[in-house]
């Protein structure tokens, strides 16, 4: 039994380091094409060495998943149709035996996904931020991150629920003042007009609805006035986070601590919102924290689906294994985009949609083991 548990562990984690290269690498291309933009700016190759490694984590809690379910694809097939599998059922071994050193290896992977996903990719994700900010060539549209509300400029509080270049949707505005919230503009949709000279962004807003504050009686709801607009100008200035190097967290940025931390206490972290809107950017951190620990937990899922999918697979080709990897984790990532379109609804609770097709993956991989032993 040990000698079966040692020569699938090698077998199993040589396939491993090989796809995770390869996938790593693939999805390096766009911090490349990034890179290659960095040193016609005449960027200095210390910042761009400094960008690949910030970029690292991030691409690695993505492509780890993926080499897992593929390397589980590629070995089981390999054995199944070598007819290992069926000598070692002849050797009185049962199929739990057999996926035990994977499965054991696959728990400690997403252990590892844990640490990365929870501290190193947001730290890292950070330090890219400022690493880009600091040689001037972040771009200032980044600033509007979707599905979060961003304090980064003087006197404004802004949420973008979407955002597709210059154009974006569903907005809602709290312009600030030294009493609080002077007024609250919300807008179906608008156009983002960026001037780099004078530091600003120009969002110009469609079908407004302004809420007008009293400011003699900022609490008595009662004095607020309604007003309605085809269009209302909103001017961002970015020159002071730009000059000083002031820069908000956004989610992606969070530990996984912050994130609970600020789940915990949303009211104290933003006190201006309204309830509604406070309940919208609580559910974003909850979506995102659990983005985080159903990633993680994915190799085991995916393990224990991609084994009985690889002893039932009857084609010996590589780029089988790969099609089927990249369609499973496919369908993941819909669920994800899913979860997060639906931020704005935690009726429907999005923080458990994430969860559907892991819950989904171990299921329906234990009953196929089973039926396979």
């Amino acid at each position: 039994m040990d000698t079966i548990s040692r020569y699938l562990s090698k077998d199993y984690l040589i396939t491993f380091l090989m796809t995770l290269a390869v996938f790593t690498f693939v999805m390096s291309i766009g911090a490349m094409v990034r890179a290659i933009d960095l040193m016609a700016r005449g960027i200095s190759g210390r910042v761009i060495l400094m960008f690949f490694a910030s970029n690292m984590p991030y691409l690695l809690s993505f492509s780890i998943p993926m080499s897992v379910l593929t390397t589980v694809l590629l070995v089981f097939t390999r054995l199944s149709l070598n007819g290992e599998i069926t000598a070692m059922k002849a050797c009185g071994l049962s199929i739990w035996q057999i996926v035990a050193a994977p499965v054991m290896i696959s728990i400690v992977l997403s252990v590892i996904c844990v640490y990365i996903n929870s501290e190193l990719a947001p730290r890292s994700h950070y330090s890219k931020r400022r690493l880009l900010r600091g040689v001037g060539v972040d771009e200032p549209v980044d600033l509007l991150e979707e599905g979060r509300f961003v304090r980064d400029f003087p006197g404004i509080m802004i949420y973008v629920g979407h955002k597709d270049g210059n154009r974006v949707k569903d907005i809602v505005v709290y312009e600030l003042g030294r009493r609080g919230v002077k007024r609250s503009v919300r807008a179906r949709w608008g156009e983002i007009k960026p001037d780099d000279r004078r530091k600003i962004l120009r969002v110009v807003l469609h079908d407004v609805r302004i809420d007008q504050r009293d400011m003699e009686h900022p609490m008595d709801i009662s004095r607020t006035r309604y007003i309605t607009a085809r269009e209302y100008p909103v001017t961002l200035d970015f020159s002071k986070i730009w000059k000083e190097g002031g820069m908000q967290k956004k989610i992606a940025d969070m530990t996984l601590q912050e994130l609970i931390h600020a789940i915990r206490h949303v009211r104290e972290t933003y006190p201006d919102l309204k309830y509604e809107d406070l309940i919208r950017q609580r559910m974003a951190l909850v979506v995102g924290a659990n983005k985080r620990l159903s990633l993680s937990l994915s190799c085991f899922a995916f393990t224990l689906l991609g084994i009985p999918l690889g002893l039932r697979s009857r084609r010996r080709e590589s780029s089988v294994g790969v099609g089927i990897s990249l369609l499973v984790v496919l369908v993941y990532y819909l669920f994800i985009i899913v979860a997060d379109s639906l931020t704005g609804h935690p009726e429907w609770h999005p923080e458990l949609i994430v969860w559907i097709p892991i819950v989904a993956a171990e299921v329906a991989g234990f009953l196929l083991l089973c039926r396979a032993n």
